[in-house]
């Protein structure tokens, strides 16, 4: 299983020519891809369920709300698609774009409920230790570049010391790690294995961030 060149040139040509009328006369086309590129991601699931518990899989549609956006293109110039991990005891979420030129995969914790938040900001404000230790992995250096991304701060969220130790993760709002790919690799036959064994790699932190939600900041379950 792999992904086709044939879905790399619709999605080039799609953004060449985002409108309805271009669409709709290659909607046959369009078709065509999205069903090479959903049986892609479902061997994604496939081969996430062997090593992890998995909730859900979405493929997201093409058609873009234009609603509140300056950009009024009707339509993703890509595919994309997202796991939920299952279960309470179980955090986090993977995710995968093929976009020409943008593609990436991603996991974590995207928008952390405001509770969810100040829980892992108050972990890592008493030891970031163990969280540290797992981005300095010699494995997640190589995949994820051994950092965490998304949006954060500018300085410490109320509440919180400004010169803090742990600030440059306390004040983040999200815990993301990415990994960014070129067409050629993403053309590549062993891309489904690449994919895998990122999303692999993640698991330590997987397991961290599922124990800190669940427990309190003295160690106690939160789950029956």
């Amino acid at each position: 299983m792999k992904i086709e060149k044939s879905i790399i040139q619709f999605l080039k040509d799609l953004k060449k020519n985002n409108n309805r009328a271009w669409f709709n006369e290659h909607k046959i086309a369009f078709k065509i891809e999205q069903t090479l590129a959903k049986d892609f991601y479902n061997a994604i699931m496939n081969n996430l369920k062997k090593h992890d518990e998995i909730d859900k899989f979405k493929l997201f549609r093409i058609y873009r709300d234009v609603r509140f956006s300056k950009d009024k293109t009707p339509y993703q110039p890509h595919f994309a698609g997202s796991y939920s991990r299952s279960g309470k005891k179980l955090r986090g979420g993977y995710y995968l774009r093929i976009r020409p030129g943008e593609s990436f995969l991603a996991g974590g914790f995207w928008a952390p409920n405001k509770e969810d938040l100040l829980r892992i900001r108050k972990e890592f404000e008493i030891d970031a230790t163990e969280i540290r230790e797992i981005l300095s992995e010699k494995k997640f250096i190589s995949v994820f570049e051994g950092k965490l991304v998304g949006e954060e701060l500018k300085t410490a969220p109320r509440g919180f010391n400004k010169e803090h130790p742990n600030l440059d993760l306390i004040r983040k709002k999200g815990f993301v790690a990415v990994r960014k790919f070129t067409d050629k690799e993403v053309l590549a036959q062993d891309f489904l294995t690449v994919v895998d064994d990122s999303f692999q790699t993640l698991r330590p932190f997987f397991d961290y961030m599922s124990d800190v939600l669940t427990t309190n900041l003295n160690g106690e379950s939160l789950i029956d």
